[in-house]
């Protein structure tokens, strides 16, 4: 495809761009509600590749949401480069959802996706102001309590060098706030190590950062130049070696964080979703990317059947029970 764009450049159609293909199990699906970007982070070539942000109509959204609960589908996981700037191209344009004016807007699309009866996980998150705004949806029980929202690091001169938004002290007082409102809910980020020109004592904010901040599910990794990205040329690139270091030393402390906070679960009785036999997840584990629940006592349920588990033991990741 590189060379056929060399000579013939791929336009950029909302319309292709936001047609998602369902590849998942039964069960669950994938909910796009954007294609692009604004933002113009230097470890990232996604604007270039996908342009700036072009957000679906909350109508359509909603419809392919619906058509999707009838077909079975019990969890919607809701994705774009961008999910908190949803709207932000259409200035908020009100659109309709089964005949009710909604504006095109995250906090608004939450609220619709609430009334459908299942599970909604909200992916990719940018930490803005009105992300506040959807938690107190998730201490009702309208939408899973679950953010993913991608920190990235906690150093301030690293956060500019990537150009992100946020500090990592105002992060660690919305989480204080987040839990304050929603003490249930589970915060899973991802991190990047070895960015061009990190310090040993910029790493080791990092990993303060990690240990205040108790996340509940993170992901790290090691800085890779991307052709075309703008932190290639960024000065004091850090080694394949001190990268693969601080990588395994950030996990070890988020394993030890992790392991920690499930075995607080073990003793309770916690809903979960059936993706095989003996294998589930519970709200705080997203598909692929986050822990399972295994579970002994029924061999009769199927995968997208809701159930209750006593968990009996944890492990750094997982956590084991049986059905009650």
């Amino acid at each position: 495809m590189k060379a056929v764009h060399a000579h013939l450049p791929k336009p950029h159609d909302p319309f292709t761009d936001l047609i998602g293909v369902k590849l998942t199990p039964p069960h669950y699906a994938y909910l796009k509600i954007a294609e692009g970007c604004n933002h113009r982070c230097t470890f990232c070539i996604i604007p270039s590749m996908r342009g700036d942000l072009v957000s679906r109509p909350i109508g359509e959204v909603m419809q392919e949401a619906e058509n999707l609960v009838k077909a079975g589908v019990k969890e919607l996981l809701v994705i774009s480069q961008d999910t908190s700037a949803y709207g932000v191209d259409v200035k908020y344009r009100t659109g309709f959802s089964s005949g009710r004016p909604v504006k095109t807007r995250m906090t608004d699309l939450c609220e619709e996706l609430g009334r459908l009866g299942v599970w909604v996980r909200l992916h990719y998150v940018y930490p803005y102001p009105h992300v506040d705004e959807v938690i107190p949806l998730m201490a009702g029980g309208k939408i899973l309590p679950y953010l993913d929202v991608p920190f990235q690091h906690a150093s301030a001169r690293i956060l500019k060098l990537m150009k992100r938004p946020a500090s990592a002290e105002k992060v660690l007082e919305r989480l204080k706030k987040w839990r304050t409102i929603c003490p249930e809910i589970t915060v899973r980020s991802t991190f990047i190590v070895g960015f061009p020109g990190e310090t040993e004592a910029e790493f080791e904010e990092l990993l303060e950062f990690l240990e205040e901040a108790q996340l509940d599910r993170v992901g790290c990794f090691e800085y890779s130049p991307v052709e075309g990205a703008a932190a290639n040329a960024l000065p004091d690139h850090v080694s394949e070696e001190v990268k693969a270091f601080r990588k395994e030393k950030f996990m070890n402390l988020q394993r030890n964080i992790s392991a920690g906070k499930l075995k607080t679960r073990i003793g309770k009785t916690i809903q979960v979703l059936v993706d095989e036999p003996g294998i589930s997840r519970s709200s705080a584990d997203a598909p692929e990317i986050d822990g399972r629940v295994y579970f002994k006592g029924s061999s009769r349920l199927k995968p997208g059947e809701f159930t209750e588990v006593l968990v009996e033991r944890s492990e750094e990741h997982d956590l084991y029970g049986r059905i009650v």
